[in-house]
């Protein structure tokens, strides 16, 4: 059996504040672009990665979902209570000085880990923690 990841899904308060971070500092590409009855779908994605995608979806996205379910969700959000995504990359404190240069906000900066990483980690800005890490070496 061959199973692999195509999609996830990270909910975003603002797609246009949210592309100016993944893919103005984060250097995704963006793949799709989709509004559908009131709401947008957004996907990015690695160029590195050409199969697998992040799609920036509003918070609640569901058209028949209550306005008290839907506020509900805005405050998860903004509380940084939803979800979040890791990274890799070959250099976490190259990446963490890139990210902190564009002025984004820092909830850890690198660290060696006990658990065998050297790590940093950001808000985006809906307020979902991003995770940059590598294996450390020797």
């Amino acid at each position: 059996m061959d199973i692999n990841l195509a999609q996830c899904f990270i909910a975003v308060d603002d797609h246009d504040t949210a592309l100016a971070f993944y893919r103005d500092v984060l250097g995704m590409e963006v793949r799709d672009d989709v509004a559908f009855e009131g709401m947008r779908w957004v996907t990015v994605g690695s160029p590195a990665q050409p199969d697998v995608g992040i799609v920036l979806e509003p918070p609640l996205a569901d058209p028949g979902a209550s306005a008290t379910d839907r506020e509900a969700m805005a405050e998860l959000l903004a509380k940084g209570l939803l979800r979040g995504l890791n990274f890799t990359t070959d250099d976490v404190d190259a990446t963490f000085e890139h990210i902190r240069a564009a002025g984004t906000e820092v909830l850890q900066e690198p660290v060696d880990q006990p658990y065998g990483v050297r790590d940093c980690a950001f808000r985006d800005p809906a307020g979902n923690m991003v995770r940059f890490s590598r294996p450390r070496t020797g």
